[in-house]
């Protein structure tokens, strides 16, 4: 069996032999464990003092990052400069604490870090078919209790339920016999190999190969065109079956003839062309040289949180993790500190504090990791004048050149730039003492002023309006985003000007995109506008973003540290476009004259009348929902389509019992979608559950114009939008237009 080893590699021989390893949890919690790879190499194995109950283990496939040098807070607050070379963490996936260590020498350290990510990078790079076997694999090791390499029908039947297969005591027992051809009530070597290849064979791609495989019973490069242009309906040439057979095929005398296995076929739907998924939208396709309001963009509210909004930590990592999932604009909350030194943390509530400038610098070494355009930083600021000089200063200095200062270009612009222009700059959000207009005038005013604070922007507690004081210097650097009080679509139209900004509480935003949509769209052709959510979701959960983006509203801020659907439909509104952050709204929300509505749906180019049909066939590998050791998922699938009230609706399968491993449910069924470039699909698997709410497993979420026709498989996504590595649900869709 393939282990996601390489026999001999010195780092990974250091990590199998192990070593000592300084733990840090607190000033005073430092202590020295073991820790080591273990042979399968995707388990790292560490000693534990704590009872002996306590798990010992954890999975290379959940770590998300392993990071050199003190770069956490925790590292930084309680070890000293002098092990900086010394030290690494060891971040996970989701919500599980991270680990901060210390090794012995520099030395060691380069060697557990460069080893680890060389495990995470072996892993990573299996292809589907080897992960599936590494799976087995690892499942039939824990299997064989007694380590004789030998697995009893007793061991079969605890894999069985570990893969999360129920199998009747009969079949179980057939299966055992069919495989167990030495007949000594063991199965071992080649026999625990066909019983793996009996239970990972996938009938439904069976069928499908079969009725292609017109060559002596496999593909030719003319057979997989064939199915290419039919079922999968895509505009493709012989030349480009024949690379996919190139790429995929695995087995070197087909790949010799031009024919392709039904291995090869396999390994093809597995990858990224046979995913649902158009890969052209994988990178960026759009126009980016339109004006910043004319896109849809990516924005966390409260980013400094990674809990709830009361006594949650507050925390640069949240800073880091919004980031690298491509948001493109974030909130900073700012309080004035001790020592003369700003603060973020959530205003009068126990959330803990954390320095504005170490968030400044979290942010300027992760801001363009994931995308390259700009950043939009959201300052909420109640901070004295005082240290409104300071966060000046710690945003001039920390973010250098890459902070937009001025306009760009030597005269007073007329709209806003792109993000094209704007590649890799930070641009302020706040409140400005003067018109930008005045940057370009000879009389300057005085150097601090009062400003009628009048933004109800999270300011919930102090909704009377009151004189605050803002420093000149952070003035000076607010541009393209400067914050002003909405009064309605008519004295906006008069005195707001491009790059002036109103923020929205979701209920008043909700309320105008149901009332006043087309008045909504009109505002937003050369405005920007800010959604967040109601100071009453102290729980940190969200509001649907669907009708706000219906509506034109660009910054629509959401709680990115929350695991919901709504938070779904953000990573699958910006999967696409590069997951640059910015996504160009359609025509119709860009063009002045427009008379789009997406309540009242009058006639227009937006009307596309497309049937949607989609045949939800089989799942793979769901993985448990529970821990309890006899729970086997009772899956359900639910298909939903997010977009203008008329498009919007949910259907779901009947629900299969006891089968996480391979459940086929062949259903139908059939959407009406008017307006496709509005419309996100999202695919969710739930564990049924007659009794209660049925528990989330897995879901994808894209949208509508990135579907693809024909046969595919979804990813699935964890709820922190992590990759599931081995689930998968299969589909056959079929996109026409409506009679």
């Amino acid at each position: 069996h393939t282990k996601p080893c390489l026999e001999g590699d010195g780092d990974l021989q250091f990590l199998m032999n192990g070593g000592d390893l300084l733990k840090v949890r607190s000033g005073s919690w430092k202590k020295t464990r073991y820790y080591k790879l273990q042979e399968d190499c995707k388990t790292m194995w560490h000693e534990s003092k704590k009872t002996l109950k306590s798990k010992q283990t954890f999975s290379v496939e959940d770590i998300d990052e392993v990071r050199t040098g003190r770069q956490t807070e925790s590292l930084r607050k309680y070890t000293e400069e002098s092990v900086e070379g010394r030290a690494f963490s060891i971040l996970f996936k989701g919500r599980q604490k991270g680990l901060d260590l210390i090794a012995s020498s520099e030395e060691e350290a380069k060697k557990w870090v460069g080893g680890l990510e060389k495990v995470i990078s072996n892993i990573k790079n299996l292809t589907p078919q080897k992960k599936t076997e590494h799976w087995i694999y690892s499942c039939l090791r824990k299997a064989d209790k007694n380590f004789d390499n030998k697995i009893s029908q007793k061991e079969i039947k605890s894999f069985l339920r570990d893969i999360n297969i129920e199998v009747s005591e009969d079949y179980g027992e057939m299966l055992f016999q069919k495989c167990d051809k030495s007949k000594c009530g063991f199965l071992e070597g080649k026999e625990i190999e066909h019983f793996y290849e009996i239970l990972t064979q996938r009938e439904e791609i069976d069928v499908i190969y079969e009725e292609y495989a017109k060559t002596d019973g496999l593909m030719s490069a003319a057979d997989l065109l064939n199915f290419l242009l039919n079922e999968q309906k895509e505009d493709v040439s012989q030349n480009d079956a024949l690379q996919l057979i190139e790429k995929y095929e695995l087995d070197e005398n087909a790949k010799a003839k031009q024919q392709m296995t039904k291995d090869g076929f396999l390994m093809y739907l597995h990858q990224p062309e046979g995913l649902i998924s158009n890969l052209a939208h994988k990178s960026v396709y759009q126009d980016m040289n339109q004006p910043l309001n004319h896109y849809f963009i990516s924005s966390s509210h409260n980013t400094y949180l990674l809990e709830d909004q009361l006594k949650g930590p507050s925390s640069t990592e949240a800073y880091i993790k919004a980031l690298l999932k491509g948001c493109r604009c974030v909130e900073l909350d700012c309080w004035d500190g001790s020592d003369g030194e700003p603060v973020i943390y959530h205003g009068y509530t126990l959330t803990s504090k954390v320095l504005f400038k170490d968030v400044i610098k979290a942010i300027q070494e992760n801001a363009f990791k994931t995308s390259e355009y700009p950043l939009i930083l959201s300052l909420e600021n109640h901070c004295s004048v005082e240290q409104q000089k300071i966060m000046a200063q710690h945003l001039i200095s920390i973010l250098g050149s890459a902070l937009i200062t001025k306009p760009l270009g030597d005269q007073m612009p007329t709209c806003l730039p792109s993000p094209e222009e704007l590649k890799g700059r930070f641009i302020v959000k706040g409140k400005r003492l003067d018109k930008l207009e005045d940057m370009f005038s000879e009389s300057k005013t005085a150097d601090e002023e009062s400003v009628t604070e009048e933004e109800d922007d999270e300011g919930d507690e102090e909704d009377q309006e009151k004189k605050s004081s803002l420093a000149k210097e952070l003035s000076d650097i607010v541009i393209y985003c400067k914050s002003v009080h909405f009064h309605g679509f008519e004295d906006s139209q008069d005195k707001q000007s491009f790059y002036e900004m109103a923020s929205f509480k979701e209920g008043k935003a909700v309320k105008l995109a149901e009332e006043s949509a087309n008045d909504y769209i009109r505002h937003n052709i050369d405005k920007l506008s800010r959604i967040y959510p109601a100071g009453l979701r102290t729980d940190s959960s969200n509001y649907n973003p669907v009708p706000l983006w219906n509506a034109g509203c660009q910054i629509v801020a959401l709680n990115f540290q929350t695991a919901c659907p709504e938070m779904d439909l953000n990573r699958g509104l910006f999967l696409q476009n590069g997951q640059s952050g910015y996504n160009l709204k359609p025509s119709y929300l860009r063009d002045r004259d427009t008379k789009f509505d997406p309540i009242t749906l009058p006639d227009g180019p937006w009307l596309k009348n497309k049937t949607l049909h989609v045949m939800v066939i089989t799942a793979q590998q769901l993985p448990k929902v529970s821990e309890r050791k006899s729970s086997i998922v009772d899956p359900v699938v639910k298909v939903q389509v997010y977009g203008v009230p008329a498009d919007t609706t949910m259907v779901e399968t009947q629900y299969i019992e006891n089968n996480g491993f391979n459940p086929m449910w062949n259903e139908n069924f059939q959407f009406d979608v008017r307006v496709p470039d509005l419309a996100l699909v999202r695919f969710s698997i739930e564990d049924y559950d007659s009794s209660s709410n049925n528990e989330f497993i897995g879901q994808y979420t894209l949208p509508f114009n990135s579907l693809k026709n024909g046969y595919h498989h979804v990813p699935l996504l964890t709820k922190n939008g992590d990759h599931l590595s081995s689930a998968g649900l299969f589909v056959h869709i079929m996109v026409v237009d409506a009679e």
